[in-house]
């Protein structure tokens, strides 16, 4: 009923929100972010892909729709075991455009396998003329077979016409003998610790193959008294597993200076994070840097998120702001593994990533607040 004389209360718009807060919807691990034609693409580990990749799609890097899956095992030239270990390890997709066309690569279980060995990973790459695929692999095999298993792709792209391929040692039959592994051997926790190290290697330019050998770029450190040592470390002094890890790499080039991230410890536990190095040229040799890790885990500082890691790097929409695009967990979700978007900066050398973060943050630049999909 209306009392005479009372007006109802006139209809107001909702304002769209000026801010976002992490974790983003979106549960992926390993996330990668395309930007390409005015939208943004993320394709990740996980997130229902049957055997093969989904991706999202965004016009702010906050707000992104399901685009299905891109990419499927079983395409005309597929390489993978969709049979094998962890589901055929279908992990770790980056996305690159080059002249028109999308190339995916990534990281999967080789059904070449006389030895049955239970990590037998390999990279591949699939083209496709849409950045919502199909994606076809190139070939029916993977780009290379170094002789051991290998994950996390990373494609950089040098101002010279040169391209890299980084990619993950895996640690499986890998032991190796530092003072870490003696320390952990005295204490009567592991027998032996195996490691995974970065590699980087020329890539031809149509991605059919390397160009000469692999050079080893990052590796954990040997020595306890090391400044890296101690949080590249803590899955092995948490008495997590008997693994020291270096994967998940990124790197990038600024002002004549080339800098690769790369994630640290056990990717299903706590301790996460992310460091970088620096180097003057793409295969190093690279210098680890002194401000390490670089993104961490915030519950010692009463905060809600783990397992922050495998980065990727992409900017607002206007170009001005640099972000950070990681995978964690927080204490509502779990085991999943989610993404999250921070800010991040390169200054005199130096890179800070504004993160993890859970409160309200202002909308990146160049964004419409009235944005949506």
């Amino acid at each position: 009923m209306c009392l005479a004389g009372v007006q109802p209360a006139p209809t107001v718009a909702t304002a769209p929100a000026a801010t976002y807060s992490n974790p983003l919807n979106v549960q992926f691990g390993d996330p990668y972010v395309l930007y390409t034609g005015g939208t943004y693409y993320m394709y990740g580990t996980g997130a229902g892909a049957n055997k093969g990749f989904a991706a999202y799609s965004s016009k702010d890097l906050v707000n992104w729709k399901r685009e299905g899956q891109v990419y499927f095992h079983d395409n005309k030239n597929g390489w993978s075991d969709p049979n094998a270990s962890w589901g055929g390890a279908y992990w770790a997709p980056e996305v690159y455009e080059v002249k028109g066309k999308f190339y995916l690569f990534y990281s999967a279980q080789w059904k070449e396998n006389p030895a049955k060995e239970v990590e037998n990973f390999r990279i591949g790459v699939a083209v496709a003329d849409k950045p919502t695929g199909p994606f076809i692999d190139l070939t029916n095999r993977p780009i290379f077979d170094p002789g051991y298993p290998i994950i996390d792709a990373n494609v950089f792209f040098d101002t010279n016409g040169q391209v890299y391929l980084y990619y993950s040692r895996a640690a499986y039959k890998h032991p190796v003998e530092s003072e870490v592994a003696d320390w952990a051997r005295k204490k009567g926790w592991f027998k032996g610790i195996e490691e995974s190290w970065v590699y980087g290697v020329e890539l031809k330019p149509d991605f059919s193959g390397t160009i000469d050998q692999p050079v080893l770029v990052l590796r954990p450190p040997v020595r306890l008294n090391d400044k890296q040592a101690e949080w590249e470390s803590r899955s092995v002094t948490a008495k997590e597993v008997n693994r020291r890890w270096t994967e998940g790499s990124v790197t990038f080039k600024k002002g004549g200076t080339y800098y690769i991230m790369y994630s640290a410890n056990y990717f299903g536990g706590q301790h996460y994070a992310v460091g970088y190095a620096t180097a003057a040229s793409p295969l190093g040799p690279y210098k680890k840097a002194a401000n390490n890790p670089v993104l961490q885990r915030n519950t010692a500082k009463g905060g809600t998120v783990t397992g922050t890691g495998h980065n990727s790097i992409t900017y607002s929409p206007d170009g001005k702001e640099m972000f950070c695009v990681y995978h964690g967990r927080t204490t509502k979700t779990g085991d999943e593994r989610v993404v999250f978007i921070d800010r991040m900066e390169v200054k005199d050398g130096r890179i800070t990533v504004f993160g993890p973060t859970t409160t309200p943050q202002k909308l990146p630049s160049g964004v419409k607040e009235a944005s949506s999909n």
